[in-house]
């Protein structure tokens, strides 16, 4: 079986919008679930408005809803509401992010759509949760980076704070929306083998996501209650870890381990420093990281980074470049793993899940808006048939 047909039959409602909902619902429909982007008029998902654009549609947009349909509905309409539930009595899985208080105010929640399909699993996105403290904290990825404290030792030290760039906490979010949603599909189905099937309420949050990646760190500070310290590209836990400038670019080195030092001495000509009792164990080095920095960093700056590389490879010492973007989209292992794949209906094509090794499960392009919207319709009654026979 493939990675596209593990869950073919599966219909998934994606009501939920900008990365972390559209994302756990994309992974669903890379698996091969039949999923319906039920957008909100006028204008749909947010993402649609962000540039930039490849043929009128938003590459932010493109990035989280591959293998999806779209249909349009206006949920302050009575009819359209109704058109939406009728969807959620033939969907299995329903995936919403409203803001706190709009699903109540629209009645579309989980206690509303289990009434209409008990079997229905749904999985409520948020910021900071559904009890009455985080149902009351609307917000965005950036948002609980800064509220979380994992931005307050992101960046170098002395530097303005800044927030990891990538959208990693709405991304994650949805891998663990996803994970979960799976879980609680194969609860089901081991329910239904004893009589006891029912319907679930996955509900992730950004907040759990952020502490979640914080990890060592937030144990670190639990235990010693200091604060993790903005280490630029170094690691709390280990020293010489860093980025380094040479004669013609940057390198990021990596030693992790007690037995590697002296050998990246050997190999940078710094015998003197494996004597020096500042740099004698691991926490000597932590201690006066500022030191053994500077140190390496006028060895570093004398030579090339491609000298450097195969000095260090030699070695055994993890090292590489700092590459910028097109650098890294060039690079023959990208190729090698086939990231970049294309789509039969999209020149752009898209980025492969890790989980599907050849591409095979990118198979339609991010839909226009409400272009799938005949379909859907007609399909509601076939389905519900199918369902009841």
């Amino acid at each position: 079986m493939s990675l596209a047909e593990t869950y073919s039959g599966l219909r998934v409602l994606d009501l939920a919008t900008n990365f972390a909902g559209p994302y756990a619902a994309m992974i669903l429909g890379d698996m091969g679930a039949d999923v319906i982007k039920v957008e909100r008029a006028p204008a749909g998902d947010d993402t649609r408005g962000l540039p930039p654009y490849v043929d009128g549609l938003a590459t932010v947009f493109r990035a989280v809803n591959r293998n999806k349909r779209s249909i349009l509905l206006d949920y302050r309409d009575a009819a359209d509401r109704e058109t939406l539930m009728e969807l959620v009595e033939t969907a299995d899985v329903v995936i919403e992010s409203f803001p706190p208080g709009v699903g109540e105010k629209l009645g579309l929640t989980f206690a509303a759509f289990s009434r209409r399909n008990p079997e229905v699993i749904v999985c409520s996105v948020s910021a900071f949760g559904d009890g009455p403290i985080g149902s009351t904290m609307p917000g965005y990825d950036a948002l609980v980076q800064a509220v979380s404290g994992l931005m307050s030792f992101t960046g170098n030290e002395g530097d303005a704070t800044v927030r990891i760039a990538p959208s990693v906490l709405d991304l994650t979010t949805g891998m663990w929306g996803a994970m979960g949603l799976m879980a609680a599909l194969k609860r089901r189905a081991d329910g239904a083998e004893n009589g006891k099937g029912g319907g679930e309420h996955v509900r992730p949050a950004l907040i759990d996501t952020a502490f979640n990646l914080m990890n060592h760190q937030l144990l670190g500070f639990l235990a010693t209650g200091a604060e993790p310290r903005k280490l630029g590209a170094g690691a709390p836990s280990a020293a010489p870890y860093g980025v380094w400038r040479a004669s013609d670019g940057e390198l990021l080195i990596a030693t992790a381990s007690e037995p590697q030092f002296p050998r990246l001495c050997a190999a940078l000509d710094l015998p003197g420093a494996v004597d020096d009792p500042r740099f004698a164990t691991m926490a000597a080095r932590l201690e006066n990281r500022a030191d053994l920095d500077r140190l390496i960093g006028s060895r570093i700056a004398t030579a090339t980074v491609a000298q450097w590389l195969t000095i260090l490879a030699a070695a055994g010492i993890s090292a590489g470049r700092v590459n910028s973007v097109a650098d890294a989209c060039a690079l023959p292992v990208v190729a090698e793993r086939n990231l970049f794949t294309g789509i039969a209906d999209d020149a752009l094509g898209s980025i492969r899940l890790p989980i599907d090794p050849d591409g095979s499960a990118l198979r339609k392009s991010a839909p226009r808006l409400d272009e799938d919207r005949a379909a859907i319709l007609s399909g509601i009654t076939a389905r519900k048939t199918a369902r009841s026979d």
